[in-house]
C-alpha cells in the first residue's frame, strides 16, 4: 500500500512558482499520517523536525531524520514528505544562487548546537518571517551552519531490496520484536550471513545498529508525551531501563530524562 494510500491528511507544498524571498522560513505543527505529494521546486530546502520524525521519499532513496539531524534537499528532485505520527517541523528554503558549498545529493545532516538554537529563535518568531534585517542576519547565521553540517546520509535508512525490506517491515511494525537473525532470515528464506550482508550493503550499517536506531526513533515521541523511561524502555523490547538509557545516550549524546527536559 502506497504512502499516499495510507494518508489521513493531505497537504499542498507552501511555494510553487518563487520563494518569497532569497531565504525563507516557516514552522508548522502536523497531524500524524500527514503526506505532502509528490512535487519537486528550483530551490533548495532545509527541513528540520523539533519532534517527532520526518520522512522524505525520492525515486531512489528514503530519508528520515529524527530532531537530531535534519534533511536537505537540493533543488529540482521531486520529493514526496511524510510524518507517521504527530510532529512539528520547519523547512528552511534557499534559492538556487545561495546554494553554494551545499551538497548537491538529498542526504541527512548533523545539526549542531547553534543551529537548533537558531531554528527554535525562529520558531518561536512564527509563521512566515517578515523580511526585517535581524530575521535576515539570524537566517544568514543558519545557512552557514548548513553548509558547514557533516553529512550523515540517513539516521535511518531504508531499503526497497525484495529480500531485505520484508523484515524491515516486520520489525517497523513491532520494534520490540526480539527475534534473531536467524528468524528474521527464515521470514525470507534466506541464510544468516547474506541477510547481514545484504543489510550491511543496502543500509550501510549492520542490521543489529538498524534495529536500535529504528527504536530510538520509535521512543522519541514516546518520551516527549510523557512517557516514562521504563515503561518505554521495556515496550521497545528493552531488557531494562538502564539499557534504554544507555542506548539512548549512545546515540542521541544524552539521557531520555535530559533529551526530554528539552537539553538535548
Amino acid at each position: 500500500m502506497s504512502v499516499r494510500q495510507t494518508a489521513r491528511h493531505l497537504r499542498a507544498a507552501p511555494f510553487v512558482d518563487a520563494l518569497p524571498a532569497p531565504l525563507a522560513f516557516r514552522a508548522e505543527a502536523l497531524e500524524p499520517d500527514t503526506l505532502y505529494p509528490l512535487h519537486r521546486h528550483d530551490w533548495g530546502e532545509f527541513i528540520y523536525a523539533y519532534s517527532g520524525v520526518i520522512e522524505v521519499q525520492m525515486a531512489d532513496r528514503h530519508l528520515m531524520a529524527p530532531p537530531l539531524s535534519g534533511l536537505w534537499l537540493p533543488g529540482g528532485v521531486a520529493h514526496t514528505g511524510l510524518n507517521r505520527m504527530a510532529c512539528v517541523h520547519s523547512s528552511f528554503y534557499v534559492a538556487r544562487e545561495l546554494c553554494g558549498g551545499l551538497p548537491s545529493q538529498a542526504c541527512a545532516v548533523a545539526v549542531s548546537a547553534l543551529a537548533r538554537a537558531l531554528l527554535d529563535h525562529l520558531r518561536a518568531l512564527g509563521g512566515h518571517l517578515p523580511r526585517e534585517d535581524a530575521h535576515g542576519r539570524a537566517l544568514q547565521v543558519l545557512l552557514d551552519e548548513v553548509r558547514a553540517a557533516p553529512v550523515v546520509g540517513s539516521y535511518l535508512p531504508g531499503s526497497e531490496d525484495p529480500l531485505l525490506a520484508p523484515v524491515l517491515r516486520a520489525l517497523e511494525a513491532d520494534p520490540a520484536d526480539r527475534r534473531g537473525v536467524a528468524e528474521l532470515a527464515r521470514l525470507v528464506h534466506a541464510s544468516e550471513r547474506t541477510l547481514l550482508r545484504r543489510a550491511q550493503q543496502e543500509l550501510g550499517m549492520p542490521l543489529a545498529e538498524w534495529r536500535q536506531r529504528l527504536r530510538i526513533v520509535r521512543a522519541l515521541p514516546a518520551l516527549r508525551s510523557g512517557g516514562k523511561v521504563q515503561a518505554v524502555a521495556l515496550e521497545l523490547g528493552y531488557a531494562s531501563a538502564s539499557s534504554f538509557i544507555t542506548a539512548f545516550r549512545r546515540h542521541m549524546g544524552v539521557t531520555p530524562q535530559t533529551w526530554r527536559a528539552g537539553g538535548g
